[in-house]
């Protein structure tokens, strides 16, 4: 949900005048990177925002409940979720869409980043794609495309800025929605192995995005990091508060670049 931030940042940008070129998601970046590289703008995104319910991508897969459910992939349906991307979608094919555009998953056979999009692999439904850039494991199913076997791009490329510089961006605008690596709250580790793996994971991402910004430290990149960290992602009732704080931030971060 915290993704929603990137609506709010577009916002921002278009106010400022500012048309990027190309778009490159990972995980939820990837559907909203999708939807405005198929022609959405900002108005319908932020309606279709506020229209979402928790019961449109959320859907318990009742098998991993049962006795032996530690066999089944994943707590929620991913073809639930998946079926709600290909009605988001204004394309269904990534020949239609109107930007360039890139977004990443990461095979679990290879262990290696597997980059779709413009001049990248484009055999697979766009919908397909994007869902295997969102499918964050043991929420969401991997999704099986020919012998492969994917999960979120964030894994191994939560905030992939080094795919915009490899593609020749002479500036690039990144937006971070991820998670702030706050002190457990009481009882935490009392709810169950997905608080524990949700721990672990958010380990992985912030040593990932600290070693990034690192890395990128001289690259021509302007950073925008909406107030959101503290929150919960899936967090349904805050898609205003969401909208607003990554227009806020990216209005922020461009007054700071002009008067730098």
């Amino acid at each position: 949900m915290k993704g929603i931030a990137h609506i709010g940042a577009w916002k921002a940008l278009e106010e400022a005048g500012i048309v990027p070129d190309a778009i490159v998601g990972t995980s939820i970046g990837a559907l909203i990177g999708a939807c405005l590289a198929g022609g959405m703008g900002w108005r319908e995104l932020s309606e279709v925002a506020r229209r979402l319910k928790r019961q449109d991508i959320v859907s318990v897969n009742r098998r991993a409940m049962w006795l032996g459910g530690v066999r089944e992939p994943a707590v929620f349906e991913g073809e639930h979720f998946l079926n709600y991307i290909r009605r988001s979608l204004p394309v269904q094919d990534f020949a239609e869409l109107r930007i360039p555009f890139r977004l990443n998953a990461v095979s679990l056979v290879s262990g290696e980043e597997v980059w779709f999009g413009t001049d990248k692999r484009a055999d697979v439904p766009l919908a397909e794609a994007v869902y295997a850039s969102c499918a964050l494991p043991m929420y969401f199913a991997p999704a099986r495309i020919g012998d492969d076997v994917l999960v979120d791009g964030g894994i191994l490329d939560v905030f992939p800025v080094r795919q915009a510089l490899e593609w020749g961006a002479e500036r690039v605008i990144g937006v971070d929605v991820g998670s702030d690596f706050l002190p457990p709250s009481v009882g935490y580790f009392e709810q169950g192995m997905l608080a524990i793996h949700d721990r672990v994971l958010n380990l992985n991402l912030q040593e990932q995005r600290a070693r990034c910004l690192e890395e990128l430290k001289d690259a021509p990149l302007l950073y925008i990091r909406p107030k959101i960290g503290h929150l919960h992602s899936f967090d349904f009732e805050r898609t205003q508060f969401f909208l607003e704080e990554g227009y806020l931030a990216a209005r922020e971060a461009l007054r700071d670049a002009a008067a730098a």
